[in-house]
């Protein structure tokens, strides 16, 4: 039997419909929901990235603001900036596109976006309130895995998930995802012992380690549910080998076309939510 293709290129082009009816009710109640980018510096991997989220917006109506800011911008002038975009009520999601330069604090001036416009889900309270099963929008890339298993009809109470990788925007709130789905959950990292006999172990494996192809076919056991949530463009590669998966998995994200479209849907969609949630739509 062959496993399931957990298609995210596919999800996400499928919700658009969706996405764009509802920018289209919010514009028809005089409202253009407005998502605030900020890129400090001149990264170009980031400004890649930052240009494909504004292609995205563009595509399905919401309104792009660009905020580029020099490579020697320090930690009060970027809170500052974050602050206009807080009491800016046209604006209704804020993304302060990771990593900054290294003279600025990145914790605090994720802490200074207001929660109510944390549509990329990097605050501290969003983290928390999203722990403690409170309403709060989730880091996207974990949301949209779990719009992804959701999608394809993944139960996943009672499973032994996991989670290799343990960052804040990634392997950490994934964790607290799925066990409030009533997965058993595991993070493991880079100090982890014996990680290739506690991958065997499990039924769903989050990949988050950031290394091409680290995780090895061998390593899952037969009807695991592999997420990969890695991307390495020189290398066109994940953070698995793929190598014989069809021989092994339940379910698989391919890469690309998995997890990554699903993440700047996700921010699409907080972004729309954000602006019916202020105007009340």
């Amino acid at each position: 039997m062959k496993p399931i293709v957990l298609d995210g290129k596919f999800l996400a082009a499928d919700t658009e419909t969706n996405l764009i009816d509802r920018v289209q009710n919010l514009q028809n109640n005089g409202i253009n929901p407005c998502l605030a980018t900020i890129l400090v510096g001149n990264d170009p991997a980031s400004g890649t990235y930052v240009k494909m989220k504004q292609n995205t917006c563009k595509r399905l109506g919401i309104k792009s603001l660009a905020v580029e800011l020099p490579s020697n911008t320090s930690t009060e002038q970027l809170i500052i900036k974050i602050s206009e975009l807080n009491a800016d009520e046209s604006v209704h999601g804020i993304l302060l596109q990771h990593p900054v330069p290294e003279q600025i604090d990145e914790r605090q001036c994720f802490n200074h976006i207001d929660v109510a416009k944390d549509v990329d889900g990097v605050t501290t309270l969003g983290f928390g309130n999203m722990t403690m099963g409170v309403d709060a929008y989730g880091s996207c890339t974990p949301q949209g895995i779990m719009r992804i298993l959701e999608h394809y009809n993944i139960e996943l109470s009672g499973l032994n998930a996991v989670i290799i990788g343990r960052s804040p925007i990634l392997g950490k709130p994934m964790s607290m995802m799925l066990l409030n789905k009533n997965a058993t959950v595991t993070i493991c990292h880079s100090r982890t012992k014996d990680l290739s006999a506690i991958v065997k172990n499990a039924d769903l494996v989050v990949a988050a380690v950031g290394i091409p192809k680290f995780i090895k076919t061998s390593w899952l056991k037969n009807g695991v549910i592999l997420i990969d949530a890695g991307y390495h463009p020189k290398e066109n590669c994940g953070d698995a080998d793929l190598l014989d998966i069809e021989k092994v998995a339940y379910a698989y994200t391919p890469v690309p076309g998995g997890v990554g479209p699903m993440t700047i849907n996700t921010l699409m969609l907080q972004t729309i939510v954000a602006a019916e949630k202020n105007c009340n739509v």
